[in-house]
């Protein structure tokens, strides 16, 4: 299956993004088929190949989600966004719940502390 998604490559420190076609089974930073476009966080450049872009989804292409969002604030796909990343879930110790049935003991106070009756 083809992928089309984000590659990094650029300095430390200095991230830019290759918009590129791939097999699904590809390593991120591996070969890719076809470059169909860029995009630079930091300067807020994007340079995208629509027709490239529309011809490969017309061949059944999927796209990442991150690049799925991008895709629609350039008004090339007309759908709405998607979520693209999940937050980690945070393990909560469980407390053991004391059981229901059981009562706990009447603590009564030596024989000689308590009042006595007339």
């Amino acid at each position: 299956m083809l992928k089309i998604r984000l590659q990094r490559f650029g300095k430390k420190n200095s991230p830019t993004f290759r918009v590129v076609l791939v097999e699904h089974t590809a390593p991120p930073k591996g070969k890719f088929q076809e470059i169909l476009g860029f995009y630079n966080p930091k300067l807020k450049q994007k340079n995208l190949k629509k027709e490239r872009i529309e011809y490969w989804l017309s061949k059944g292409a999927q796209v990442s989600a991150t690049l799925h969002n991008m895709l629609v604030d350039e008004k090339i796909i007309d759908k709405p966004k998607v979520k693209a990343w999940k937050p980690k879930k945070r393990k909560t110790e469980e407390k053991p719940a004391p059981p229901a049935t059981a009562k706990a003991p009447k603590i009564e106070a030596p024989l000689d502390t308590q009042p006595k009756k007339e």
